[in-house]
Protein backbone atom coordinates (compact mmCIF):
# COMPACT_ATOMS: atom_id res chain seq x y z
CA UNK A 1 0.00 0.00 0.00
CA UNK A 2 1.43 3.35 -0.94
CA UNK A 3 1.47 6.19 1.57
CA UNK A 4 0.71 9.98 1.17
CA UNK A 5 5.01 10.48 1.80
CA UNK A 6 5.60 7.97 -0.80
CA UNK A 7 3.04 9.22 -3.59
CA UNK A 8 4.77 12.72 -3.02
CA UNK A 9 8.19 11.50 -3.51
CA UNK A 10 7.10 9.49 -6.64
CA UNK A 11 5.00 12.20 -7.91
CA UNK A 12 8.17 15.03 -7.70
CA UNK A 13 10.50 12.12 -8.84
CA UNK A 14 8.54 11.88 -11.95
CA UNK A 15 8.59 15.35 -12.42
CA UNK A 16 12.29 15.92 -12.45
CA UNK A 17 12.39 12.66 -14.91
CA UNK A 18 9.97 14.16 -17.03
CA UNK A 19 11.89 17.39 -17.34
CA UNK A 20 15.28 15.52 -18.54
CA UNK A 21 13.35 13.11 -20.52
CA UNK A 22 9.95 14.39 -22.13
CA UNK A 23 9.63 11.29 -24.24
CA UNK A 24 9.04 8.89 -21.11
CA UNK A 25 5.58 7.88 -19.74
CA UNK A 26 4.44 7.16 -16.56
CA UNK A 27 2.69 4.02 -16.68
CA UNK A 28 2.22 2.86 -12.47
CA UNK A 29 3.29 2.45 -9.75
CA UNK A 30 3.46 -1.56 -8.15
CA UNK A 31 4.66 -3.49 -5.35
CA UNK A 32 8.17 -6.05 -6.29
CA UNK A 33 6.64 -9.40 -6.28
CA UNK A 34 9.41 -10.40 -3.86
CA UNK A 35 9.24 -7.44 -1.87
CA UNK A 36 6.02 -5.28 -1.15
CA UNK A 37 7.86 -2.53 0.56
CA UNK A 38 9.83 -2.18 -2.41
CA UNK A 39 8.12 -0.02 -4.97
CA UNK A 40 8.59 0.09 -8.77
CA UNK A 41 7.63 2.57 -11.08
CA UNK A 42 7.04 1.10 -14.73
CA UNK A 43 7.55 4.08 -17.41
CA UNK A 44 8.04 4.09 -21.00
CA UNK A 45 11.29 3.15 -21.97
CA UNK A 46 12.63 5.85 -24.51
CA UNK A 47 13.78 4.91 -27.90
CA UNK A 48 17.06 5.22 -28.16
CA UNK A 49 19.53 3.34 -26.36
CA UNK A 50 21.80 6.12 -25.11
CA UNK A 51 18.70 8.01 -23.60
CA UNK A 52 18.01 4.79 -21.50
CA UNK A 53 21.19 4.90 -19.94
CA UNK A 54 20.99 8.35 -18.95
CA UNK A 55 17.75 7.73 -17.90
CA UNK A 56 18.49 4.75 -15.62
CA UNK A 57 21.75 6.79 -14.25
CA UNK A 58 19.66 9.99 -13.62
CA UNK A 59 17.29 7.78 -12.31
CA UNK A 60 19.07 5.65 -9.81
CA UNK A 61 20.78 8.97 -8.20
CA UNK A 62 17.28 10.29 -7.47
CA UNK A 63 15.87 6.75 -5.98
CA UNK A 64 19.13 6.38 -3.78
CA UNK A 65 18.61 10.06 -2.07
CA UNK A 66 14.68 8.58 -1.76
CA UNK A 67 16.53 5.49 0.32
CA UNK A 68 18.65 7.59 2.12
CA UNK A 69 16.77 10.72 2.72
CA UNK A 70 13.37 8.70 3.64
CA UNK A 71 13.83 5.11 3.70
CA UNK A 72 12.20 4.05 0.92
CA UNK A 73 12.83 1.98 -1.91
CA UNK A 74 11.99 2.95 -4.95
CA UNK A 75 12.76 0.90 -8.16
CA UNK A 76 12.27 2.42 -11.99
CA UNK A 77 11.22 -0.43 -14.78
CA UNK A 78 11.34 0.79 -17.88
CA UNK A 79 8.96 -1.22 -20.38
CA UNK A 80 8.76 -1.58 -24.11
CA UNK A 81 6.18 -0.45 -25.40
CA UNK A 82 4.29 -3.83 -25.69
CA UNK A 83 4.64 -3.97 -22.05
CA UNK A 84 3.60 -0.69 -21.45
CA UNK A 85 0.38 -2.13 -23.16
CA UNK A 86 0.16 -4.90 -21.47
CA UNK A 87 -0.13 -2.44 -18.01
CA UNK A 88 -2.34 -0.27 -19.07
CA UNK A 89 -4.71 -2.68 -20.22
CA UNK A 90 -4.04 -4.57 -16.76
CA UNK A 91 -7.01 -3.23 -13.86
CA UNK A 92 -5.38 -4.48 -10.70
CA UNK A 93 -2.27 -2.89 -10.99
CA UNK A 94 -2.14 0.65 -8.32
CA UNK A 95 -2.27 3.40 -10.99
CA UNK A 96 -1.38 7.26 -9.96
CA UNK A 97 -2.76 10.14 -11.73
CA UNK A 98 0.38 11.95 -13.31
CA UNK A 99 -1.15 15.00 -14.55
Amino acid sequence: MINFKQEELIHSFFSSVRKKFPEVEFLNVTECPEDSANLWINITEPEDEDREIGLMEFACDKTVDILLDYGYHISVMPRTAEEAELIIQSPQQRSLCMA
